[in-house]
């Protein structure tokens, strides 16, 4: 009688468990004491078996919002889409509300879905990697440089340093994460050896493509480990062809922090 009990219970347990979530789900956030929505990919195979590389993604300014739709519409969701029985990592797709930047209270927001993401799956925090889209471009150079030791590779799309809001004038606590002397050699500097793959279309009419030049030098300069790709006749979604280029998943996955802290 007790072994058949325990054969029921067995049972029970086993036809209660959920199964894993897969594809682009829904999470929430308490920031700040106020909700928020992000979304993650989590691949069809995964399993908490294993560790998993993470990327996460910053988006561009018109994908701002609280729909928790747009952030994996443009850039890196319709790429993982595209190969979405086999793409081999964790997406995390923080959305930033209207009217914010990818800098300040906008930086920890991200890190946070990032945090509760690595609490939720079984995570390789030597494989973390961080890339966004224009303001995400921007997100990706200012975030990697105030999180050293986080990220095992960064590719910021269309970015730069000095936004061009900064011709009309940025909010005080905006301005202060900003450095106003030699900018792109400070956030190089912050940088160091993080392996960096830049890209940009020489045609952006958006974000100037010198910002993107002038940081490939700067971190050229300081000994920085970076790839450099310009598309020749390319405007401002240089996306399309960044999230599509060959080799740049093989490059992107290949690096692994620990690999990099002990060259050092």
């Amino acid at each position: 009688m007790k072994i058949l009990c325990v054969l029921l219970l067995l049972v029970g347990s086993t036809a209660c468990a959920q199964p894993q979530e897969t594809g682009f789900v829904k999470r929430q956030l308490t920031f700040q004491d106020t909700e928020m929505c992000y979304q993650v990919f989590v691949p069809p195979g995964y399993s908490a078996d294993k560790g998993w590389p993470v990327i996460l993604f910053l988006h561009g300014a018109g994908e701002r919002g609280t729909d928790c739709e747009e952030q994996a519409a443009v850039g890196l969701g319709p790429a993982v889409r595209q190969h979405m029985q086999d793409f081999p990592a964790i997406v995390v797709f923080p959305q930033a509300p209207p009217r914010s930047l990818w800098i300040g209270a906008m930086q920890d927001m991200a890190m946070a879905a990032l945090q509760q993401t690595k609490a939720e799956f079984n995570v390789d925090t030597t494989r973390i990697y961080l890339t966004g889209l224009s303001m995400g471009g921007y997100g990706t150079w200012y975030l990697a440089a105030h999180s050293p030791g986080v990220f095992a590779a960064i590719a910021p799309v269309c970015g730069g340093v000095l936004p061009p809001q900064m011709r009309y004038g940025l909010p005080p606590e905006i301005a202060a994460y900003i450095p106003k002397d030699k900018p792109y050699e400070t956030i190089a500097a912050k940088i160091g050896s993080t392996p960096t793959w830049i890209f940009h279309g020489d045609a952006d009419d958006r974000v100037p493509v010198t910002e993107s030049r002038q940081m490939y030098q700067a971190l050229k300069a300081a000994g920085g480990d970076v790839r450099y790709t310009e598309y020749p006749g390319v405007p401002h979604n240089s996306w399309d062809k960044a999230y599509a280029e060959t080799g740049f998943y093989e490059w992107l996955f290949a690096q692994r922090l620990g690999n990099r802290l002990s060259k050092e």
